[in-house]
Formats: structure tokens, sequence, C-alpha cells
């Protein structure tokens, strides 16, 4: 069988047999890949281990039939290790890789920059920001902005969504796609804080330090936004979402 090599987060499972699993995979060269590893739930098994949730691999395959085979996996980065003891940022984690999961939907299809994104937040979910601590809430509304924004669903912040008209504007809508002026409202439109306003600049740009001094209310607010934009825009809520600890 031909082989081939990559890079990749592991996104999640799914039992196969008696002993196997079908592992999704989001990898930094073949986009996402769906593969079979197999003897991986017996307690012999070398690297069954090494293939769980969030875990960042180098990963060897065998080009199959309909699935293609794992038949090496080492661990480059046990991003799994600090999540699992820390059940907000295990859940916050859950979400990230739902949302991989359901915005790289073409098997095989390079998806570079959802890999990078991946790997960045889940590092920083583990390890901490470059300005320090965030909470995992917060580190997830980022995540969940800018892989959206690379989806091609980039909320509007500077202008109305609806007509261009330049802002600010004091109405935030998920279905209108952001920013919208008083003309193009919808009803229930959200009307933001400032600093909430401020908040949702700084995550959809990764400007840690603006996010510094931030309200309670503020994050709250802003997460409850950003929820409703990821649900609106991929069509269905995260299953995970409701389950995240904020």
């Amino acid at each position: 069988m031909p082989t081939y090599r990559d890079e990749a987060v592991v996104l999640r499972t799914h039992k196969l047999g008696e002993a196997d699993r079908i592992i999704t995979l989001l990898s930094r060269t073949h986009g996402k890949i769906r593969a079979v590893a197999r003897g991986v739930r017996r307690t012999s098994s070398k690297f069954g281990g090494r293939l769980e949730p969030f875990s960042h691999v180098d990963v060897q395959f065998a080009s199959g039939r309909n699935l293609d085979i794992i038949t090496q996996a080492e661990t480059l980065h046990a991003y799994d290790a600090p999540l699992r003891i820390d059940y907000g940022a295990f859940t916050a984690g859950e979400a990230m890789v739902e949302t991989a999961d359901r915005l790289v939907t073409e098997e095989g299809e390079p998806a570079l920059q959802q890999y990078r994104l991946l790997v960045g937040a889940l590092r920083t979910l583990g390890s901490g920001t470059p300005c320090g601590p965030r909470p995992a809430t917060m580190i997830l509304d980022s995540y969940l902005l800018r892989a959206l924004s690379v989806a091609g669903y980039a909320p509007a912040l500077a202008s109305c969504a609806r007509c261009g008209l330049e802002g600010p504007h004091a109405g935030f809508s998920p279905e209108a796609g952001g920013m919208v002026c008083q003309a193009c409202r919808p009803p229930r439109t959200a009307l933001p804080s400032d600093d909430a306003w401020t908040l949702i600049s700084a995550l959809l740009a990764g400007d840690w330090p603006t996010t510094a001094e931030v309200s309670d209310r503020a994050r709250n607010e802003v997460s409850g936004l950003i929820a409703a934009f990821a649900a609106w825009h991929m069509e269905r809520g995260l299953r995970s979402l409701p389950l995240v600890v904020r």
C-alpha cells in the first residue's frame, strides 16, 4: 500500500468492531482525514493512548480503499494532558475540535489556516496567552471568531453588514453578519456595550493585551453574541457549546 506522513490534531474517535477505532484528524497538509486505527482499544496497543482527542501527533498512513489505515503515531504535543484536569478548559477544547470538524467539510482538501488556528488555540488553553493567563471561554471565543473568519464568515465590525454604511453602529445581528445600522436592524438586534465592542474586535484580531482588564459582564455579553453568531453561520448550534463553563 502507498504510505504518507503528516502532522495532525485528533478531533474525534468512533469505535469500530471489537478492537479498532475510526479516528478523525485535521492535518497540516491533507486537511481532514478519517482513518482506521487497528487494535488501539486493546491494552497491548503501542499507540492507542496517542490517538485521543486534542492530541497533536505525527502520523503515518497507508492508503486504503475506503478509509486509510494508521500504521504509526508519535506524540508531538500532549495538549490533552492539561485539559483533562481542568473541566473548563476541557469543555472549551471540545467546542474547538467540534468547530474544526464542522468547518472543514471536505476530506483530503488542505486547510492549513484552520489547522494552525486549532493547534494555537489548544496550546493557549493549556499554557496561557503570550500576555498571561486568560479564561478558557475567552480563548474559545477568540478561536470561534477567527475560525469562522477563515471559513468566510468574518463578522462586520466597522460598517453595516447589510448596506455598508461606515460605523460605528450600535446593533449587532448574527443573521445579518455583525454590526448593523439603525435602518438595517432586524428584530431582536442586540445592542452591545462599548466594552463588548472593544472585546469582540480584540478577540478577532488576537490582541491579547487589550483583553487584560475586562469585566465579567462584558466577557459574558460577548460570549453570548459569539455563540449566537457561530450557531447561525454553522446552521445549527455546537453540541458541546452549552457544556462550556462560563
